[in-house]
């Protein structure tokens, strides 16, 4: 359980500090700033195509395939990737502002700094994995820790002294992509090149497809959310900060199953134990955030209530479907682990077209109540054994 809130931590603040610093801002700067958290949401989905190839993957291969060079190799083209990507955004920021039918004028700059703030995130994740396949998981609780107050502060420090949306940007981008340099020279260590791209999506292939498909699950479903008008907007996006965090940090629980089923450590009835427990911590989060925050915004609450309820029984069946998901992609078949999660996103996607404010959460509870049957029925005709 220790280690599990170790990760979770990292996390919790990689995610919460976001929710916090865009909160305050809205009250120093601009209130409608709170909607770039929205704006920019399907975006983290990109980051995480990325970490889970060259992150995740990476690590995995140089443990199953004996070759550390994996390690270096990963992060570098990584970082290349990732940096490609987010520029051509960049790039066509006006674009992607107009296509969430969004003010180009409100929320251009702030945007294109969450852009790079991305891009500095993305590097530190990797640097994140890294450490957790080392096991030294304070040292990355430092590290992120360290990061995310140093993004908060300067953010609000900067907002309180000023109201120029670029000057509040380029310092903050500048203090955080000091310290991302540091981390560089202290924990990437240049190894010879080693591609071996086919085992770095095989070994996380199902959350490379997970990320990819909740980039259009999002793009597309907060693209006809929105079209709905303010009320739907507000609760969409008051819906989705109290219970992002929390999604964030559940994400713990398969990084742990990963780790410990390629180890071969992995006890099931200790996992799941330990992960029901972080979920009712989640839980209980989501919904004190959720009353704190409710007097600030004002949602309607209907609407509100119906996408949390169904976010919240999703993430309550979460530690199930995700386990037996990542041990058949571990040790059974990771073409039917893929299958498996990719219908699953294609029900959500389909959901996404239909003529309804709450066409993702439709789909999300779909998707998961189809997990839960196809990673079952997997384990059971196969008679595999999970570790106990």
């Amino acid at each position: 359980m220790k280690r599990l809130l170790r990760i979770s931590f990292d996390t919790f603040i990689t995610s919460v500090t976001p929710i916090i610093s865009w909160f305050l801002l809205g009250i120093l700067v601009d209130k409608n700033l709170i909607n770039v958290f929205s704006l920019m949401y399907p975006i983290q989905f990109v980051v995480r195509s990325v970490q889970s190839i060259f992150g995740t993957g990476a690590n995995v291969s140089a443990i199953k395939d004996n070759n550390k060079n994996n390690i270096f190799s990963g992060f570098l083209f990584g970082t290349i990737i990732g940096l490609i990507v987010l520029g051509f955004i960049g790039l066509n920021i006006d674009n992607y502002i107009l296509f969430m039918n969004m003010d180009i004028k409100i929320y251009k700059v702030f945007a294109i700094y969450a852009l790079v703030q991305t891009f500095w995130q993305l590097i530190l994740n990797l640097i994140l994995v890294k450490l957790y396949y080392e096991d030294n998981n304070k040292i990355a609780n430092k590290y992120s820790f360290t990061f995310n107050i140093i993004n908060f502060i300067s953010l609000v420090i900067m907002g309180i002294l000023s109201n120029n949306q670029i000057l509040i940007s380029l310092v903050s981008l500048s203090i955080t992509g000091l310290y991302i340099i540091y981390l560089l020279f202290k924990n990437i260590k240049i190894t010879n090149l080693t591609i071996n791209l086919k085992n770095w999506i095989k070994y996380d292939s199902v959350e490379l497809v997970e990320e990819i498909s909740m980039l259009i699950i999002y793009l597309f479903g907060f693209k006809h959310a929105f079209n709905y008008g303010e009320k739907y907007i507000l609760a969409v996006s008051f819906a989705t900060l109290i219970t992002d965090t929390q999604w964030d940090v559940a994400c713990a629980i398969k990084t742990i199953a990963q780790i410990d089923i390629t180890k071969k450590t992995f006890s099931l009835k200790e996992h799941l134990k330990n992960s029901r427990k972080l979920i009712y911590i989640l839980v209980t989060s989501s919904l004190l955030m959720g009353l704190i925050l409710y007097s600030f915004y004002v949602p309607n609450i209907e609407a509100t209530l119906i996408i949390w309820l169904i976010e919240i029984t999703s993430m309550y069946m979460y530690p199930i479907y995700i386990t037996n998901l990542t041990y058949i992609q571990l040790e059974y078949s990771a073409i039917k682990a893929v299958i498996i999660k990719e219908i699953s996103n294609s029900i959500r996607i389909l959901c996404t077209m239909i003529p309804s404010p709450f066409c993702t959460s439709i789909g999300l509870i779909l998707g998961v109540i189809y997990q839960l049957i196809a990673t079952k029925y997997v384990i059971v005709k196969n008679k595999l054994i999970i570790y106990c």
